[in-house]
C-alpha cells in the first residue's frame, strides 16, 4: 500500500498520552455499578430509595462518564497532526530554487565529454518540476545566461546552445560564477537553494571555497557534476579539490553517469532542509483541525438535559 507513504504525523509525541486515556476508559468500563464507590458506603435501602426518586443515574451513566475521555483522545490525535503530503503543490519561489553553473571554457566544450555534460544538465532540469531555476555560465568571466524562472524548458534549451563561443573570455574562473549564483539566491530571498557546478575542476582555489562558504551560509547547498576532460583528467588533486569544495558547500560530487542521483537529490534535498528549518507544513496538509470537530460529538453528550 504505497499510498500510506503520503501520510505522516506532524507532531507524533502527543500520541504518548493515548495509553493513559485508554487505561481510564478500561477502568470505567470494568466498574459494574452505576453509582461507583457510593454502593459501598450508602445503606442499600437508602440507595434503593434514591434510585426510585431518580437521584441516581441509570445504566447510561458509565457511558456518559467516558465521554470526556473519548473527546480527549480525539483531541490528542488531532494535536498529533495527521497530514498528507502536497504532491502537486506549487514550489515556493522564495524558499526553494536551483542555480546551474556551467563551465563553458574550451577545455570543457571542445572535449568529447561535453555532450554528456549537457545531458546531465538537462536531466537536472527535468527534475525541477515547478521549482524556479537560473543558469550561470563562465570561462574567464561569468555571466547570467538565464535569470531565475519556472520555465524549465527554456533552461534546458539554453543548455543545448552552449558552446566554446558562449563566453569569449579565456580561462576558467569558477569563483566568479559561484559568487553570481550566491547573488541570485540572495536577491530572490531563496533560503534553501541548490547550486549545481558543472566543471572539470579547473580554476578551483581559495576564492571558490570562499564562495562555497557564502552559499552554505545562506542556507544553500553546493554540489558538483564532475566532467574529467582531457585537460583536467581525473587526477587525485582534482578529486581532493572537489571533495573539499562540496564539504564546505554541504553538497555532493556526481559523475557524468550518475544522472539519477542528481535528479533524486534535486527532488528531495531542499525539501528536507526546509523541513529542518520549521517549514514542514509547507509540504504537508495538516488535517488535525478537522478531527477537533469530531471531538465535539462526545462533548455534546455532556450537555444532555437532566431529570427533574
Amino acid at each position: 500500500m504505497t499510498w500510506f507513504a503520503d501520510y505522516t504525523l506532524v507532531r507524533p509525541l502527543w500520541l504518548l498520552a493515548l495509553p493513559m486515556i485508554a487505561g481510564f476508559i478500561f477502568v470505567l468500563q470494568r466498574r459494574h455499578s452505576e453509582a461507583g464507590d457510593w454502593e459501598n458506603v450508602i445503606d442499600p435501602v437508602l440507595m434503593g430509595a434514591m434510585r426510585t426518586l431518580g437521584r441516581v443515574d441509570g445504566a447510561g451513566s458509565r457511558a456518559v462518564r467516558q465521554l470526556p475521555l473519548w473527546a480527549t483522545g480525539l483531541i490528542l490525535i488531532a494535536l498529533a497532526g495527521p497530514a498528507m503530503q502536497w504532491r502537486d503543490a506549487q514550489a515556493f519561489r522564495n524558499l526553494d530554487g536551483v542555480v546551474f553553473v556551467i563551465d563553458v571554457s574550451k577545455s570543457m566544450t571542445e572535449d568529447a565529454q561535453w555532450p554528456a555534460v549537457v545531458m546531465m544538465g538537462r536531466a537536472g532540469v527535468s527534475a525541477l518540476g515547478s521549482k524556479p531555476a537560473a543558469l550561470v555560465v563562465y570561462a574567464g568571466d561569468a555571466y547570467v545566461a538565464s535569470a531565475l524562472t519556472t520555465d524549465s524548458r527554456q533552461i534546458g534549451l539554453t543548455m543545448t546552445l552552449l558552446d566554446n563561443k558562449t563566453v569569449p573570455d579565456k580561462g576558467s574562473r569558477p569563483a566568479l560564477a559561484l559568487a553570481k549564483a550566491a547573488e541570485i539566491l540572495k536577491d530572490a530571498d531563496i533560503i534553501a537553494g541548490n547550486v549545481i557546478l558543472m566543471s572539470d575542476g579547473a580554476g578551483l582555489g581559495p576564492d571558490a571555497l570562499q564562495a562555497a562558504k557564502m552559499i552554505a551560509g545562506m542556507g544553500g547547498q553546493l554540489s558538483v557534476v564532475h566532467a574529467p576532460t582531457t585537460v583536467s583528467g581525473a587526477t587525485g588533486t582534482t578529486q581532493a579539490q572537489l571533495q573539499t569544495l562540496v564539504s564546505v558547500g554541504g553538497g555532493s560530487v556526481y559523475g557524468l553517469g550518475n544522472a539519477n542521483g542528481l535528479m533524486d537529490d534535486l527532488n528531495n534535498s531542499a525539501a528536507k532542509r526546509l523541513e529542518r528549518q520549521d517549514y514542514l507544513l509547507l509540504f504537508w496538509a495538516d488535517f488535525g483541525r478537522y478531527l477537533l470537530l469530531l471531538a465535539l460529538i462526545p462533548v455534546l453528550g455532556l450537555f444532555r438535559r437532566g431529570s427533574a
